[in-house]
């Protein structure tokens, strides 16, 4: 999925970022849910000696120890995927880039965990930007990310975190904000 930049007009520039709603999320969602499920109703049909599942029958599993170790692991699968279904639902990660040059202003928005902290914004001047750093590291972990260099500030990423970006996207984005900005493109 190619997430470009998206003029608004002639100086705005917004750029979405995925978070957490992403397809890998929903297929490892749906797995650990329907393994944890399988998993917990074959330990409950153990202890039960009612078969809970139709493709099966989990009735002749001894409930100590394998029925209750099936009850275990179908509870821990269950728990991750509550966990997997809340961050998809809550969107972690989600947000975009905004840069406007006819307010002079950058705004960066990602949505986080519940709480104090669940949006994180950064509004800063335009005037404050000194470059666009793109970082690139190939191998076994490759990391592929734009960053943004303000003054007083550390590097903040623009890109979505998990798989990286192709080198020609990570490249024409940032090329692209680089010559919208008006700022040295470093990095490449």
């Amino acid at each position: 999925m190619t997430t470009s930049i998206q003029p608004l007009s002639t100086k705005v520039l917004k750029r979405p970022v995925l978070g957490a709603r992403r397809l890998s999320n929903y297929w490892w969602a749906v797995v650990v849910t329907l393994g944890g499920t399988g998993f917990f109703l074959a330990g409950l049909s153990s202890y039960l000696h009612v078969n809970l599942l139709p493709f099966s029958d989990p009735t002749q599993l001894i409930f100590i120890p394998q029925g209750i170790a099936m009850g275990f692991y179908g509870v821990a699968a269950l728990l991750l995927a509550s966990y997997l279904w809340l961050i998809i639902l809550w969107d972690v990660g989600g947000g975009y880039n905004e840069f406007n040059q006819d307010t002079g202003r950058l705004k960066i928005f990602r949505s986080g965990f519940p709480g104090e902290n669940r949006r994180v914004e950064i509004d800063h001047p335009l005037s404050e930007v000194l470059a666009v750093r793109v970082d690139i590291r190939e191998g076994l972990n490759p990391k592929r990310v734009i960053y943004l260099r303000l003054k007083g500030r550390p590097d903040v990423p623009l890109t979505r975190v998990g798989q990286p970006l192709a080198l020609s996207e990570l490249e024409n984005q940032g090329a692209e904000l680089a010559r919208f900005l008006q700022v040295p493109l470093e990095g490449l």
